[in-house]
């Protein structure tokens, strides 16, 4: 079958790489795919939100499955298009998406659905947004409603960091229309774990759970970004508790949506924090993760592709997924002056060779091939994804092989997995114990 994948980037790359081992898939294009996709899928240069285009790019093709990478074609409606076409896509519809496109309909989903979440307030106008604010309790979180490209979420520690993102969003409009709408929810503390899980409209299959690390520092420290790493499985969160989730909030949501006449097909990334008082939901995503997703995959024994197809077409009942047993552990390499800023036009060293080590998947992003060079193309520009029969054996691996590349000004953080190899010792508990059980 041919396949058409839409993003270019890390997350794209790492659904390119799955594809290509699949005895179902006989031609792969990635539209518009980067300078690491291109050596395994045909690149086309059509942008993920340019909808038009891709659907006459599918059906002068002939393209069995589309599958979407990120959440802004997704809202935009590309699934719609398709599907509006006759052409099968992995990928939830507008309506569907709106769970990652605006907070506010996530949360009114979660509470028809009796999610655990936190509690929230929603804001139009600074007036009524700061007078709250004078009676809050602190941290809090604003969000803006929309999607604001990973910048629209404040941790305020004080009444003053709130007051600063209120006035950013409403009144400095910093998000645009994103913006206009915002939330000042409950903070919720605890260790966080990205479950994602595939969604036909009724059946829930998860995936192995993933933790991500957000801040550009290691320590946790400094600005967020879209992720500088990730690892799975997670020690303490069980096959179990997974399936227990999918079937006590996942599927509850799925219901709730198809109440409104909505139906979920694709795979849903929820944002789950682990508190004293048991799991709750931050967030909904409706793609998979990224740097997530890097680490899933290298895991996975299955055929993703297959289940991709049967996603697609509400087939996924009595469907299971194999995993390999080692761990995997994904480092992600950012260009200079990452999250304020990108370096673009670097050549980069040593892909061939971190490459060629065994156990190891260089998953580019950020990356483009000019004059012969492959060459940074801002932001995040790699991930390199090992496993290992331990979590120490694959942090090593993941190591040595970021330390084979090279470009100027490269950012990665060291500290990446360090918890879980603490926690596979029995040296620490990533979770408050009993919270689980």
């Amino acid at each position: 079958m041919k396949v058409l994948v839409v993003g270019g980037g890390g997350r794209e790359h790492a659904l390119v790489h799955a594809f290509a081992s699949s005895n179902l898939a006989t031609q792969l294009y990635c539209a518009p795919g980067n300078a690491g996709i291109a050596q395994e899928a045909e690149c086309v240069p059509i942008g993920g939100e340019n909808v038009e285009e891709l659907l006459a790019f599918a059906r002068g093709e002939r393209i069995d499955l589309t599958v979407v990478g990120p959440e802004a074609p997704l809202v935009a409606g590309v699934a719609d298009a398709f599907e509006d076409n006759g052409l099968a896509v992995f990928g939830p519809s507008k309506a569907a998406a709106q769970l990652e496109g605006s907070k506010l309909f996530a949360k009114q989903i979660m509470a028809a659905a009796d999610a655990p979440t936190g509690g929230y307030a929603r804001f139009t106008d600074q007036r009524s947004a700061l007078e709250h604010l004078a009676g809050a309790s602190y941290p809090l979180v604003v969000k803006a409603d929309g999607l604001a490209a990973g910048k629209g979420v404040t941790v305020a520690q004080t009444r003053d960091e709130a007051q600063a993102a209120v006035e950013e969003a409403l009144v400095a409009r910093r998000f645009g229309l994103a913006g206009e709408v915002i939330l000042i929810e409950e903070f919720l503390a605890g260790p966080e774990v990205s479950l994602l899980a595939l969604c036909d409209g009724t059946t829930v299959v998860p995936m192995a759970p993933a933790q991500d690390y957000k801040r550009i520092f290691a320590g946790d420290r400094g600005p967020n970004t879209g992720g500088m790493g990730s690892y799975c499985p997670v020690p303490g969160f069980s096959a179990d508790t997974a399936d227990m989730i999918a079937e006590e909030i996942f599927q509850p949501v799925l219901a709730a949506l198809v109440k409104r006449g909505i139906w979920y097909r694709g795979v849903l990334y929820g944002g789950l924090i682990v508190t004293d008082a048991g799991t709750q939901i931050l967030e909904f995503n409706v793609r998979f993760g990224d740097p997530e997703t890097q680490a899933i995959l290298p895991r996975l024994d299955s055929d993703l592709l297959e289940l991709c197809l049967a996603t697609a077409r509400g087939e996924l009942r009595g469907a299971k997924l194999a995993w390999k047993p080692e761990a995997c552990v994904s480092v992600v390499m950012a260009s200079q002056g990452y999250p304020a800023s990108s370096s673009k036009g670097d050549v980069i060293g040593g892909l061939d060779a971190a490459a060629g080590m065994d156990g190891v998947d260089v998953f580019h992003a950020g990356t483009a091939f000019e004059n012969g060079h492959t060459v940074t193309a801002g932001g995040r520009v790699l991930a390199v994804s090992a496993l290992g029969e331990s979590f120490a054996d694959a942090r090593d691996l993941a190591y040595r092989g970021v330390k084979k590349i090279s470009f100027p000004g490269m950012q990665w953080r060291p500290d990446i997995a360090e918890r879980a190899v603490t926690a596979e010792n029995g040296e620490s508990e990533l979770f408050p114990p009993g919270v689980l059980a």
